[in-house]
């Protein structure tokens, strides 16, 4: 393998991992939006589900950005649990201020990612990639942004 393959590679189990992590926030997010309860509860339940949606709606261009590099892309639940950096999280009685708390931690995992997506990209010479990662992360710090200013 030359060190493009090598780059090429790692830029492509990066975005499997970005992927994972946006499969896994946007089941959280949505638990979240279904469970929270309290006197916040019609901000957070629509501010839990824009965050949601906008999660969701990239999912389909970190696929399509592993198939055009030429990598296979996660196949299964089992594949995003194995890839995955956010912890999940089944209980559904948990405080408002403790899901904003989660959410923000795990918006906050995702920067970490794509700002090392970013150099991986630099290194593989992945223009296109290199492009949807600044508008990525800005969207997740603004996500993180908003849940912080929430608490605070």
């Amino acid at each position: 393998m030359t060190d493009h393959s090598n780059s090429k590679a790692a830029l492509i189990a990066e975005l499997n991992g970005l992927l994972a992590d946006h499969f896994a926030l946007f089941t959280k997010t949505k638990n979240f939006h279904w469970h929270v309860k309290g006197p916040r509860f019609r901000d957070l339940h629509l501010l839990f589900d824009e965050h949601a949606i906008e999660i969701r709606d990239q999912i389909d261009d970190i696929g399509e950005r592993v198939r055009k590099q030429g990598g296979e892309t996660l196949t299964s639940i089992g594949a995003i649990a194995k890839h995955t950096q956010i912890t999940d999280q089944d209980g559904t009685s948990i405080s408002p201020d403790e899901m904003v708390s989660e959410l923000r931690d795990d918006n906050q995992k995702m920067v970490d990612r794509l700002k090392k997506l970013k150099g991986l990209c630099e290194e593989a010479g992945d223009n296109a990639t290199d492009g949807l990662v600044d508008d990525w992360t800005d969207m997740a710090e603004e996500r993180v942004w908003f849940l912080s200013s929430i608490l605070g």
